[in-house]
């Protein structure tokens, strides 16, 4: 299987969002840094929890607001709503390699979103400093993309090589 497959009919913005969910994305990005920008994200969340494009929405704003809790929250609820959708356990800890196979038939590219919020979790958990979760997230990551095409190997390697450095240091 090809992560990189992108002959995909619809992927997670295509969902239809209601006019008033759009209206609050647009106001959110007319607003970016301005303090009724976060309200307005919140609103759509509240009213379309299970949005995936409301979701990536509030995650970005956290993300670049600099503020990794939140956005690491948002990351996990965004894990739980496309991991439900594909049928995936609901701990990505018990993620298979057989139930990719499964995922793949029902989206690739709803797959290939939750790998990618499974590699930003990653991510986010080293930076946060709990390398333990951080590191388990990018493993699995590659277990299941063994051709890194999400990019999770390199990712891993990159931290791996920084952790050491600060082990070597603190010596």
């Amino acid at each position: 299987m090809d992560l990189m497959d992108f002959d995909q009919p619809t992927l997670y913005y295509d969902d239809p969002v209601s006019p008033e969910v759009e209206a609050l994305l647009k106001e959110a990005s007319a607003l970016y840094g301005e303090d009724g920008a976060e309200a307005a994200l919140l609103r759509a969340y509240f009213l379309a929890p299970e949005q995936l494009v409301v979701l990536v929405a509030l995650y970005r704003y956290y993300f670049y607001q600099h503020r990794l809790e939140d956005a690491l929250i948002v990351a996990d609820r965004a894990m739980a709503v496309a991991g439900r959708r594909l049928n995936l356990p609901g701990d990505w800890r018990h993620l298979q390699a057989d139930h990719v196979g499964h995922a793949v038939l029902r989206s690739m590219g709803l797959l290939r979103f939750y790998l990618m919020v499974l590699k930003a979790a990653g991510y986010i958990n080293m930076r946060l400093e709990r390398f333990d979760t951080g590191h388990a997230m990018l493993v699995k990551l590659t277990e299941l993309d063994s051709h890194d095409r999400l990019g999770g190997k390199a990712l891993l390697d990159v931290i791996t090589a920084a952790v050491a450095a600060r082990i070597e240091e603190a010596a």
